[in-house]
């Protein structure tokens, strides 16, 4: 793989999310019971790790640019804002044999932070975080926690889901997202760092792949 450029550091007002999973081009293993449990305070320690584990994968294949190469629990504020998604808004963990393996954060739209994200015109609820454990890659955990995401979303009475995500490198995250039945629909940039905007109409057929 080409080394990419010196890290670029995020604005300390944006607060990315991953699912790391899309960038996992692992053949499929059999798929484990996933148990997805709301989530606590209690949670957020065992949430940063999973984070700096996807930091340090994603250098370890030289991705610097999208979370920069400063393990998340030491970033600026990294910690609090963590605990802060599991005081303030609606966390969700995904389990496998009683061991967080993943976790989803929804709220009722996008970071206020970031103007560049457009507000939506219509009750919505939108992914904060989405985070799977790199140990446990391949099983499906990811597209688990978006599907929860839909049946939480549709239980509200909510007919509009959105994502945003990094728009960079190969695509790869954008593309795994649209697999799981979301629709992009605005680009937009925070400083270098390239996003992307996706939507799903949970109330709509729509095809999804792990």
């Amino acid at each position: 793989m080409v080394p990419h450029p010196a890290p670029r550091p995020l604005p300390a007002t944006y607060d990315p999310r991953v699912n790391d999973s899309a960038q996992d081009h692992e053949s499929p293993r059999p798929a484990p019971a996933i148990r997805i449990r709301r989530g606590t305070p209690h949670d957020a320690p065992r949430v940063l790790e999973m984070l700096d584990g996807a930091v340090a994968w994603m250098n370890a294949r030289g991705n610097t640019e999208q979370w920069g190469t400063t393990p998340y629990s030491q970033t600026n504020g990294g910690a609090d804002r963590v605990q802060g998604y599991f005081r303030d808004n609606d966390p969700f963990v995904a389990e496998l044999d009683g061991t967080p393996v993943g976790a989803l954060v929804l709220d009722t739209g996008p970071n206020p932070k970031v103007p560049a994200i457009p507000r939506a015109d219509e009750p919505e609820r939108y992914v904060r975080l989405l985070i799977t454990d790199r140990r446990h890659a391949g099983h499906g955990i990811g597209a688990a926690l978006l599907a929860h995401a839909v049946e939480v979303t549709r239980r509200a009475g909510v007919d509009l889901l959105r994502v945003d995500c990094w728009a960079g490198g190969d695509g790869a995250l954008v593309a795994y997202y649209e697999r799981n039945g979301f629709r992009s629909t605005t680009r937009f940039q925070v400083g270098s760092w390239p996003g992307r905007v996706l939507e799903r109409r949970v109330n709509r057929a729509a095809s999804v792949i792990n």
